[in-house]
């Protein structure tokens, strides 16, 4: 019994006409009514016959339906899968089946395998042995498959198998020319995209185009060596950005390292010093300037540092009975007191270089910098003894040690003690030190041998705060009517740079008002303001609130009048300064120590005389939080006073 294999594309030049088949001379049969189309030419649907048609064949049509010629190119990568040539379509499959298993076999392992040439060369042989040369024309032409010469032999074959003789003739010429031209070069035939670019030319010329190849344009059309290709890889946009992401960090990451060795080098061999002189933080010696006689309002100080000026001019004064001067001296005081102008004054009265650093400059980033710079500061003082080194602000490098801290921490301290104990008794060397807090050096470093004595620099007192406001009023045009005494005697506890810097304000002031003098009035602003700040000029306040504080500053200076014990009345005001919308001023005529009892009951009326004040103009219930300042300044009174 013979069954037909229906087709989903049938061309006219592969199937001869007596292969017609009629319907009518075939028993229909279910097989044929419920014919499904094959799974590989489902991608086909346009060229493929659908089920419900071929159930509408009717037995005495004459011939099978042939689809159009054209469309037999979409069948040249599966055609024996698929049904789809007409070699298959006709034949009794038990003669056909063998021959079509190896086809179907060669074909799928070839479109599994598109570039392996051996697998598409199998494929060819076979097709070739089946007499099916369209097929390998159109799969050889599609150039998405690998071939090699071999291939291209059997696509020459094929071409003159289906006639296309001249064609092949072409191919085969263009072969040979370049084997000519390239004779002794290791390419001696023509690659197989120069065949494959001849052979799509030439059809393309045979169905009226204008593509044509020459040797001279095959000629290093793929690159050789006098004519190499040049090829530009068009990148996406993250593989741009990745590049570059990663050529920065790259450089990042390698002047990180170059630098840091550099600067390593530069710290170890000290090139730059050699080259461009000694940094800043080096320690130079210099002649100081400053005397004695610059320094007011620490006498004591002064004469417990004139025996290092004895020293250090005749040494052999004090080695003749076996005396010793001490190593060190220890400044201690507030801040502003003067420490720093005493230590350049004893290096200029004894005329001997002066070694100054502060604290703060030793350490810095590095490990060890530290401890260099403390040899090299002691080294340089031993090298022009007599000499005097002096360190402000000790407590930056000489705190207490912790046994916590890690060794890099301690470095630069140990250092100093090392240097400061390693003293001569005749080196000529004398350490000065400041400091504001000697609480918080290390015990190891104020012990006799390294710091002997200490010396303290107190506040000036009244007497001395005259000597400093005389000392700077010398450089400025002062009037005949400025009295130093009450500006000293209003400005207790005043350091002698806040009292410089009050004669500076106080210039200033003049000047700004365009004034040829600096007048009392001036000095009295400029307290007035480091005192309790600025006026407050623009301040709005109501004329009620006015009247209420100057009932209020009347009654604390009515009661500082009129009451034993308190201190003098010297002025009061309403103008607002700072936080206060008025304040009363007292001045006492010397520097008060200590207090009696009596003492502090009068301060206590000063401050209640403003509550009693607005008591007895506005009564007990409209008394104003003016008077809270009891509370602040005497925190240990009675709540209910």
């Amino acid at each position: 019994m013979c069954t037909v294999r229906p087709s989903s594309s049938l061309l006219p030049q592969l199937v001869p006409s007596r292969s017609t088949i009629l319907l009518n001379t075939l028993r229909p049969s279910s097989k044929i009514l419920n014919f499904r189309p094959p799974r590989g030419t489902q991608r086909f649907r346009s060229l493929t016959y659908a089920q419900s048609n071929w159930q509408q064949i009717h037995p005495a049509s004459k011939r099978f339906w042939r689809p159009d010629p054209t469309n037999y190119k979409h069948f040249a990568q599966c055609p024996i899968s698929t049904g789809a040539h007409p070699r298959f379509q006709t034949r009794a499959l038990s003669s056909l089946r063998p021959m079509r298993s190896f086809l179907e076999h060669t074909e799928r392992t070839a479109n599994s395998n598109p570039m392996n040439a051996a697998a598409q060369l199998e494929f060819y042989n076979a097709l070739y042995k089946a007499n099916m040369p369209d097929i390998i024309v159109e799969r050889y032409q599609t150039g998405q498959y690998a071939t090699n010469s071999r291939a291209e032999e059997l696509y020459i074959k094929s071409l003159e198998k289906i006639g296309q003789i001249e064609r092949a003739k072409m191919i085969a010429d263009r072969k040979a020319e370049k084997a000519e031209t390239a004779e002794g070069d290791t390419k001696s035939a023509l690659s197989a995209e120069e065949v494959r670019a001849i052979g799509q030319a030439i059809a393309a010329r045979s169905k009226g185009g204008a593509s044509s190849i020459t040797a001279k344009n095959l000629h290093g059309r793929y690159g050789d060596r006098d004519n190499p290709l040049f090829v530009v890889v068009d990148e996406t946009i993250g593989g741009t950005v990745f590049k570059w992401a990663k050529f920065l960090l790259t450089s990042a990451v390698m002047i990180y390292f170059v630098l840091v060795v550099m600067t390593v080098f530069i710290e170890a061999t000290g090139v730059l010093k050699r080259v461009g002189g000694n940094p800043p933080n080096e320690a130079q010696g210099s002649q100081q300037t400053a005397r004695f006689t610059d320094v007011h309002g620490c006498e004591e100080a002064k004469e417990e540092l004139q025996e290092l000026v004895e020293f250090l001019k005749d040494p052999a004064k004090f080695s003749a009975l076996g005396g010793k001067l001490p190593k060190g001296v220890l400044l201690v005081g507030p801040p502003g007191t003067g420490k720093t102008l005493l230590a350049r004054a004893v290096a200029g009265e004894s005329g001997v270089p002066f070694f100054f650093m502060s604290g703060s400059e030793f350490d810095e980033v590095y490990v060890g910098v530290g401890a260099k710079r403390v040899r090299e500061l002691f080294a340089a003082a031993r090298a022009k003894a007599p000499s005097i080194v002096f360190i402000d602000e000790l407590d930056a490098i000489g705190g207490k040690r912790n046994e916590r801290d890690a060794a890099y921490v301690k470095q630069t301290l140990n250092q100093l003690l090392v240097d400061l104990d390693g003293f001569a008794p005749n080196s000529g060397v004398i350490f000065l030190a400041a400091t504001n807090f000697p609480q918080l050096l290390d015990k190891a470093l104020t012990r006799p041998g390294r710091f002997d004595r200490t010396v303290n620099v107190p506040l000036p007192d009244v007497r001395g705060r005259i000597e400093i406001l005389k000392h700077y009023v010398k450089s400025i045009k002062a009037s005949t009517d400025v009295d130093l005494q009450i500006i000293a005697r209003g400005t207790p506890g005043f350091s002698g740079a806040e009292l410089e810097n009050l004669i500076n304000q106080a210039a200033v002031r003049a000047s700004k008002l365009r004034a040829s003098q600096v007048r009392m009035d001036d000095l009295e602003w400029a307290k007035d303001k480091i005192l309790m700040g600025a006026e407050r000029r623009s301040a709005v306040i109501s004329q009620k609130e006015k009247e209420m504080t100057a009932y209020h500053e009347g009654g604390h200076a009515l009661v500082a009048m009129f009451t034993e014990g308190a201190i003098p009345l010297y002025k009061a005001t309403i103008m607002p300064r700072g936080m206060a919308l008025g304040i009363t001023f007292q001045l006492p005529e010397m520097d008060q120590v200590s207090m009696s009892k009596k003492e502090y009951l009068a301060r206590i009326d000063v401050c209640m005389g403003g509550k009693v004040a607005e008591e007895l103009i506005y009564g007990p219930d409209n008394v104003t939080s003016g008077a809270s300042n009891v509370g602040i300044r005497f925190p240990f009174l009675n709540p209910r006073i």
